[in-house]
């Protein structure tokens, strides 16, 4: 088994983290926050409530406009594969034995199922009590009908199959079609693999995923620069297109899902006291610049370097659980996003006057659980996840466009909400995992 290099392994790491927390200190999230307003304003003047200009004139301005952000976008996406590989086969790597690996395994993807069926079934909860789509039923004539994938569930028959091809036959395909459940699982055997391998024979490859790993974490840095401009853009685009009083009208919804969300961040609250003792109060100050980061990026995968040294740092977990968890969290964690899709739907429904029974609610929760795993950790991923949702309850899914307008907003705040799960489950897994690092490696309260 190969020796736990940890330190060599946590620089670049670091070095990211650092670069990361100084974007929080130079008011990334407000830069951000000042870009979606400015963004607002732009589009609005751009778009059919005002009417400045022609509106094939503002479709071509907004679609210029929305280009830094779509290279944003694409700069996440291109990096998020070969970041969660090397992330997740070094964290694999820096486990003290096979066994631990294990027990550590088996316990985190049982707490993300089981917390993601709980968030989707507070996103259904908070639906039904707020009724958001009350007020827009007289929309529902005019959600024009999009294309959208189509998803269902694999029957008892075809279970089999199903949890075969989760096993990648060609991992490249895997890494080309983003299958990112595939490509995770691939990563998860290779990590095995090293930790069973004498130290001489694995570090080769460490060497190589450390390199790889320091590729990827140099274009996220040029990636965050365009964070603000990202955002002022994608807003301009969408209020340029449907108007700001439209976004008005969905003020009830995004009030509806942020309830949710703060609910689900009691939740873990909660359960973080109960469980691991620790200070909810604390909790939330040690983590505040990592959450802010999330929330300025809307990207999980994006600030997991700052996400495994706040772990480490100021939340007293070793690396052989961060390491694990934080790649593995930002990939099947999505309970903030199951609790969107949640409200969305209910949402849907309700504009389009259509009942859910039981049987389809539990279907979402089911299908949220499941579209969630394997998702990229990149923005703007809900709304394709939300389209299988839909298409598998019977909501019309050109009802999507209607939401689309304030899906920026919400998946700020709903990556904020991932990041914070995948750190309560780091401090939940680092107290039942054995023992503690040294006290002297939490940071104190200042």
């Amino acid at each position: 088994m190969p020796e736990t290099p940890t330190g060599d392994y946590n620089r670049p790491l670091r070095h990211l983290s650092v670069y990361l927390s100084g974007l929080v200190k130079g008011r990334l999230w407000l830069k951000v926050l000042v870009g979606m307003f400015l963004g607002l304003v732009v589009g609005t003047l751009l778009g059919p409530s005002v009417g400045l200009v022609e509106p094939a004139t503002g479709t071509l301005i907004g679609n210029w406009l929305a280009f830094p952000g779509q290279l944003f976008l694409a700069s996440i996406q291109m990096i998020v594969i070969p970041l969660v590989i090397a992330s997740v086969v070094r964290g694999l790597a820096a486990s003290e034995n096979l066994e631990q690996l294990r027990k550590l395994g088996v316990r985190v993807t049982g707490f993300f199922v089981i917390t993601t069926a709980i968030a989707a079934s507070i996103g259904l909860w908070i639906g039904g009590l707020f009724n958001p789509g009350q007020m827009l039923k007289g929309l529902a004539t005019t959600a024009p009908e999009a294309d959208t994938p189509t998803s269902t569930m694999p029957s008892v028959l075809e279970l089999p199959e199903t949890l075969l091809g989760l096993i990648p036959g060609n991992p490249l395909d895997a890494m080309v079609e983003g299958q990112m459940l595939q490509v995770v699982i691939f990563s998860i055997i290779v990590g095995i693999a090293l930790v069973s391998m004498a130290p001489e024979k694995a570090r080769p490859m460490l060497d190589l995923l450390d390199s790889l790993q320091q590729i990827c974490m140099t274009v996220v840095r040029w990636a965050m620069r365009l964070a603000p401009f990202a955002v002022f853009g994608l807003m301009a685009q969408l209020t340029t297109t449907i108007g700001f009083t439209a976004m008005l009208g969905m003020a009830s919804y995004v009030a509806t899902v942020i309830a949710g969300l703060l609910v689900l961040l009691g939740f873990y609250m909660v359960i973080l006291k109960l469980l691991a003792g620790e200070s909810p109060k604390r909790f939330l100050k040690s983590t505040r610049d990592v959450l802010l980061l999330a929330f300025s990026t809307s990207s999980s995968a994006a600030v997991m370097p700052l996400s495994i040294r706040t772990a480490e740092d100021k939340l007293g977990v070793r690396p052989s659980v961060s390491q694990f968890v934080i790649p593995l969290g930002a990939t099947i964690n999505m309970n903030g996003t199951a609790l969107y899709q949640a409200v969305a739907t209910i949402f849907l429904a309700q504009v389009y006057g259509i009942d859910l029974s039981m049987g389809s609610m539990a279907l979402v929760v089911a299908m949220a659980v499941g579209a969630s795993i394997g998702s990229p950790a990149t923005p703007g991923v809900g709304i394709v996840i939300l389209a299988m949702v839909l298409q598998t309850v019977g909501v019309p899914p050109g009802g999507i466009a209607l939401i689309m307008g304030v899906d920026r907003i919400l998946d700020m705040c709903r990556t904020a909400i991932n990041v914070t799960g995948d750190l309560v489950t780091c401090r939940l897994m680092e107290n039942w995992s054995g023992e503690r690092l040294p006290s002297e490696r939490i940071l104190d309260e200042t």
